[in-house]
């Protein structure tokens, strides 16, 4: 009798695993410090990423990559996606933990991976793929951005329905200041000229914020003031701009589930 409940468990357990291997898998690397309110109040950066990108019957797992926690080579096949997070830190750094996101992030490219970045994670893939970053020219953009995205977005042959100004949050004073190699530039805006790029068919940077909402934003950007890393006349230029805009933040979800799981056309 126990030997005929032992066999039925593991049969269940061999069936759970097979189950788990058949799902579609993803990761986010954060790179950021999670903020005590969003884990409060969203549950965590993870969560968030999940609510504009996830499916039913997918995995995602995060990973603490600011803390030097990122997959292994083994763990990384398993995956059929990557998100890239923002961060605090510049992309051009050498700190120990970017310099092996980096390492990893050219190991994805060779794997052919695919891999989105938002943000510091938009700049950390062009720096991987040989272009350069830095300070923006015109300083901080703080806000709601319209963006232009280009007609390779809008002319694909299955389009998301992606408007030709799409606006966006933007929170950087760091930009993407020269293409890798091979690259293409999707959008642009008065700001920013590379607010978006694609790397072959597997890669795609967006500079801006998609996963944000306006509650998001308005706490990061208080948090910054109070820290006194922007000036009081930042801020309430930041919040006036996501009072005068709607955001569209389906268009956005559209764009980019269509990449991460492959149903865009380039």
């Amino acid at each position: 009798m126990g030997g005929a409940n032992g066999d039925a468990a593991e049969a269940a357990a061999a069936a759970e695993k097979q189950e788990e291997e058949r799902r579609r898998k993803f990761a986010v690397l954060l790179c950021a410090e999670e903020s005590e309110y969003v884990q409060k109040a969203y549950g965590g950066y993870l969560k968030v990423f999940v609510g504009l990108l996830g499916e039913e019957g997918e995995t995602w797992h995060v990973y603490r990559a600011a803390h030097g926690e990122l997959p292994t080579a083994a763990e990384a096949d398993a995956y059929d996606g990557f998100v890239i997070t923002g961060s605090c830190n510049d992309a051009q750094g050498d700190d120990p933990w970017i310099q092996s996101l980096v390492a990893f992030l050219k190991a994805l490219d060779a794997k052919k991976k695919k891999v989105l970045g938002v943000c510091f994670g938009h700049q950390i893939l062009s720096r991987a793929l040989g272009g350069k970053t830095g300070r923006a020219e015109k300083g901080w953009d703080i806000g709601v951005t319209r963006i232009h995205p280009s007609h390779t977005i809008i002319d694909m042959q299955a389009p998301p329905n992606i408007p030709s100004h799409l606006p966006v949050i933007e929170f950087h004073r760091d930009e993407v200041l020269q293409l890798p190699p091979r690259a293409e530039v999707l959008a642009w805006s008065d700001k920013t000229g590379i607010e978006m790029f694609r790397y072959e068919d597997h890669i795609l940077g967006i500079q801006g914020h998609p996963e944000y909402n306006k509650d998001i934003f308005l706490h990061l950007v208080d948090r910054m003031l109070q820290r006194n890393l922007i000036q009081t006349c930042q801020a309430e230029e930041a919040k006036r701009s996501i009072d005068a805009h709607e955001l569209d933040r389906e268009a956005w979800k559209r764009l980019c589930k269509g990449f991460l799981k492959g149903k865009l056309s380039w």
